[in-house]
C-alpha cells in the first residue's frame, strides 16, 4: 500500500505502459483518472476496477483537453498527488530527407507538446498544496542518438530536458519531477513495430529476449510500472530532476556478449610495452 490514499492522473493509461501503471497503482491503493483517446478501453478499465478507476477522454495534444481532465479530477477524486504522462506514439518514421513535415508537427505535437500541458497544468494544481510528484514518459532514445525515428528521438530528448528544467523550478514548491526512459518494452506499440500486430506481445517478448543486454530477459511494462510507482511514493521523496532507466544496461553500453576487454590480458603499456616491469 505504498499510494495508500493518494490519487493520481495517468494519460494514455488505457493501455500499453500506462495500463501496466495504472494496474500497479491501484494494487498500492490509489485511486486513478486514467485518461486517453481510446474510449472503449478507458471505459472497460473504468467498469474493471469500479470506483479506483475514473476514465475521461483527453487528447493530449489539446491544452483544454488536459486542463479539463485536471479539474475533472480534482473535483471528482481529490487533490492529484502524482501524474504520470504517457501517452505517446512512435510517430513519423523514415529519412530526414523524406520525413513528411505534417508527419512531423503531429509527432511532435503529441510527444512532446503533450508532455509540456500535462506538466503544466499538473503544477497548477500542485503549487498551492507544495507538494506532488510530476512523472512523464522519456525513452533511451531521448538519451542517445539511433534508438529512434528522428520526431520521436527530438521528442524525447525534449522530455528529458523539459525534466530537468521544470523540476529546478518547481522545487522550491515541494513538487518531484522526474521521467523513465526505457527501451523497447513488451507493448502493443513494440509489438506492431516489431511483429506488425499490436496483439502480438508474446512474439515481441521472444524477440526482445534475444536482444536484451539482460540475455534471455525481455523488457516488460511492469518493470516501467515499478519504476513509476517508486517515483510516486514516497519511497524516492528527495529524487527530483532525474530520469530514470528501464534499460537492462543499455544506455551504458551493456551488451549479452559482453564489453571489451572483459578477459584478462598483460598491461598495456607505452611503445607497445605489455605487462608491469620488475627489478
Amino acid at each position: 500500500m505504498r499510494l495508500e490514499n493518494k490519487i493520481a492522473l495517468i494519460t494514455g493509461g488505457a493501455s500499453g505502459l500506462g495500463l501496466a501503471t495504472t494496474e500497479r497503482f491501484v494494487t498500492e491503493g490509489c485511486r486513478v483518472l486514467v485518461t486517453d483517446i481510446q474510449e472503449e478501453q478507458g471505459e472497460e478499465l473504468s467498469s474493471r476496477f469500479g470506483n479506483d478507476v475514473l476514465f475521461r477522454r483527453c487528447d493530449v495534444t489539446r491544452e483544454e483537453e488536459v486542463e479539463a481532465a485536471f479539474d475533472y479530477a480534482e473535483n471528482e477524486m481529490g487533490p492529484v498527488d502524482a501524474v504520470f504522462h504517457s501517452a505517446g506514439i512512435i510517430g513519423a518514421v523514415g529519412p530526414i530527407t523524406t520525413t513528411p513535415g505534417d508527419e512531423w508537427r503531429f509527432s511532435i505535437d503529441i510527444l512532446l507538446n503533450g508532455t509540456f500541458y500535462a506538466m503544466k497544468h499538473a503544477a497548477r494544481v500542485m503549487i498551492p498544496r507544495k507538494r506532488g510528484s510530476i512523472i512523464s514518459m522519456a525513452s533511451t532514445a531521448g538519451l542517445m542518438g539511433g534508438l529512434g525515428p528522428h520526431a520521436y528521438a527530438a521528442a524525447k530528448h525534449g522530455v528529458v530536458g523539459l525534466t530537468k528544467n521544470v523540476a529546478a523550478e518547481l522545487a522550491g514548491n515541494g513538487i518531484r519531477v522526474n521521467s523513465v526512459a526505457a527501451t523497447g518494452m513488451a507493448t502493443p506499440m513494440v509489438a506492431v513495430s516489431l511483429t506488425g500486430d499490436p496483439s502480438k506481445i508474446e512474439e515481441a517478448k521472444k524477440t526482445l529476449a534475444d536482444t536484451s543486454p539482460l540475455k534471455g530477459r525481455p523488457g516488460l511494462a511492469e518493470d516501467v510500472a515499478n519504476a513509476v510507482l517508486w517515483l510516486a511514493s514516497d519511497e524516492s521523496g528527495y529524487t527530483t530532476g532525474h530520469t530514470l532507466t528501464t534499460d537492462a544496461g543499455l544506455t551504458v553500453g551493456a551488451t549479452p556478449e559482453g564489453p571489451a576487454f572483459a578477459d584478462y590480458q598483460p598491461l598495456f603499456r607505452e611503445g607497445g610495452k605489455r605487462g608491469l616491469e620488475t627489478s
